[in-house]
């Protein structure tokens, strides 16, 4: 009580000299910015690992970063490099980064085989985004051409990973397949040497193969055209992040959403935005390969983000049916619906 009447009274004197007043409204504002959690409130760092280096595909999270998104929710983002979804997951339980973009494959096979406690909290390829690429001159026009080649692709993919699901719903013997391990920008010449005869490679990123290939013609053998349907990549976060603070996952969620509307809207402008920050990126493949997302992550009747059980069940079975689990998976076990906004 004692102090409301002596800060009462220095205000009344304030008002009556210039001076003292301006003094006054500037504490002032420096105590409602502090008790508002405004801009005196340090941002929390948080590393994102992306599922495969830095592409095209990945132009939304640098539009939410470009244009302010991230800040405006408190967030201070470096998006870092990953090699893999497989990697990704092992990053994010490892604490190397807080959150990750991975394939829902790696997260099934992680927590089944390995108990790793990541699970996904948004999704974005909510179609299957997995293919085979082949040039037109190999003549391999089919699945069933696949048996007895060479498919090469990185250590970490995802594509080897879900080959086994594709192999059995296109009813051909995965084992006559041979898959060969390569770093991930030799992957375009191996294809065009000849060294394999086809190389792994999500949909979304066609439009940098069309480009390395020189004008050869490519063949598209895609995991949806089998019959497949099921999630593919989303954003992670560990089982420890998500309950201890869902409030930082619901602010990167919604703010990467936000650049991935944003995105879906102007694929161009986040093809610019990607270049302006990675110039090996080139603009047009940004575009196209943003364009693809595009097509990955709308649902008719279903919010940007938004993860369906019944679609992570279907996965599940899937994967399950392809691979050998040594603990059984439940929905729980690998999503939770509650971190995108509805």
């Amino acid at each position: 009580m004692q102090n409301e009447q002596m800060w009462k009274s220095a205000r009344a004197t304030a008002m009556r000299d210039p001076t003292r007043r301006r003094v006054l409204g500037a504490a002032a504002l420096l105590v409602t910015a502090a008790v508002a959690g405004g801009p005196a409130a340090a941002a929390d760092k948080v590393t994102f690992v992306t599922d495969f280096g830095f592409n095209g595909r990945h132009a939304y999270y640098y539009v939410a970063l470009d244009k302010g998104y991230y800040k405006d929710a408190g967030l201070d983002v470096e998006i870092v490099r990953g090699q893999g979804s497989a990697d990704a997951v092992k990053q994010v339980a490892a604490k190397t980064a807080q959150l990750g973009f991975a394939d829902a494959a790696a997260v099934i096979l992680g927590r089944g085989n390995d108990q790793i406690p990541v699970k996904l909290v948004a999704m974005v390829y909510a179609k299957p985004p997995h293919a085979i690429y082949v040039l037109k001159e190999s003549g391999i026009a089919k699945p069933k051409d696949l048996e007895g080649k060479r498919i090469a692709d990185t250590a970490f993919s995802a594509m080897p990973k879900m080959f086994d699901a594709y192999a059995k719903a296109a009813k051909i013997d995965g084992s006559k397949v041979s898959w060969l391990v390569a770093a991930s920008d030799a992957l375009p010449g191996m294809l065009n040497l000849g060294r394999a005869e086809g190389i792994g490679q999500f949909t979304v990123g066609e439009a940098l193969l069309k480009k390395a290939a020189g004008g050869k013609e490519l063949v598209k053998l895609a995991y949806a055209d089998v019959g497949l349907d099921y999630y593919s990549n989303g954003i992670i976060a560990t089982d420890e992040t998500i309950k201890s603070n869902p409030d930082l996952v619901k602010r990167f969620v919604a703010a990467t959403l936000r650049g991935l509307k944003d995105a879906i809207a102007d694929p161009a402008e986040a093809g610019r935005i990607m270049n302006k920050y990675h110039r090996q990126v080139d603009v047009d493949v940004a575009t196209a390969e943003t364009a693809a997302v595009a097509a990955l992550a709308q649902v008719p009747g279903e919010a940007l983000g938004a993860i369906n059980p019944d679609r992570v069940q279907k996965t599940i079975d899937i994967i399950a049916g392809a691979y050998p689990l040594k603990s059984p998976v439940t929905v729980k076990d690998i999503s939770v619906t509650d971190m995108v906004a509805k």
